[in-house]
């Protein structure tokens, strides 16, 4: 894999208003990590940074980090280890490299990918369901591939694909369970018959609703109390 070159210059403070004022100039601010321990901290154009994500490697491009300033013998050779994005605009907000070294060997995940149309979906409708979508891998950074195709044009219904089953090119390791299902085709999805309900089902439930009703009713008069006769007046003297 080619590496591409990314100019960054070194950034002055941290904080959260400084990394705001420089997105403001289309500025992301980045830090690049050697070793997981020391930290640069650097700052580079928003556009040159979209144009080194949209080459074929995607996110597991290999940087040429030119670094304003620094000799040509220093330049850093660098990976992505993670993008913040704007959880609404999905605007890049900041970016963490991991200085690399193109001798050893790196840990990273690559796109799994299908190639052809099963037998199974083609004849009998059956449907490819991908239930994984990435490999993790472990290769040399010049090795790692763009991404990794299965050929599925020979599946049948219930034939699946296994992590132990996919071919991956030599100097690649791959480092999921060589048990897990990859893809899969399943038969197609047969939708049960709507039972129509009998117009006299349907009134049933009223009907016994209204007798309810007329039963409370008839329960309410029979338990109201009569009325008494009123009080015979004094007698009247004679």
């Amino acid at each position: 894999m080619e590496k591409v070159i990314l100019k960054a210059d070194v950034r002055e403070g941290a904080g959260k208003r400084i990394a705001k004022d420089l997105r403001k100039k289309d500025i992301v601010p980045a830090v690049v990590y050697k070793g997981g321990k020391d930290a640069t901290n650097l700052q580079l154009s928003k556009d040159d940074l979209k144009s080194v994500l949209h080459t074929k490697a995607g996110v597991n491009v290999i940087i040429a980090l030119v670094i304003a300033g620094a000799a040509k013998g220093k330049e850093k050779t660098v990976v992505i280890k993670e993008i913040q994005r704007d959880p609404i605009k999905s605007e890049i907000l900041h970016v963490d490299f991991n200085e690399i070294s193109l001798t050893e060997a790196l840990k990273v995940n690559v796109p799994l990918a299908s190639h052809g149309e099963p037998v199974g979906v083609k004849k009998d409708g059956g449907i490819l369901e991908h239930i994984m979508w990435e490999l993790q891998i472990e290769c040399l950074p010049t090795a790692i591939p763009e991404k990794v195709e299965v050929d599925v044009a020979n599946l049948n219904i219930g034939d699946a694909v296994f992590v132990k089953n996919i071919i991956v090119p030599p100097g690649v390791k791959v480092l999921n369970d060589p048990e897990l299902i990859a893809m899969i085709v399943k038969p197609p999805k047969v939708e049960a018959p709507k039972e129509e309900v009998p117009a006299e089902a349907a009134a049933e439930p009223e009907l016994i609703r209204k007798k309810k009703e007329e039963a409370e009713e008839g329960e309410e008069g029979a338990k109201k109390p009569e009325e008494k006769p009123a009080k015979e007046g004094a007698k009247e003297s004679k």
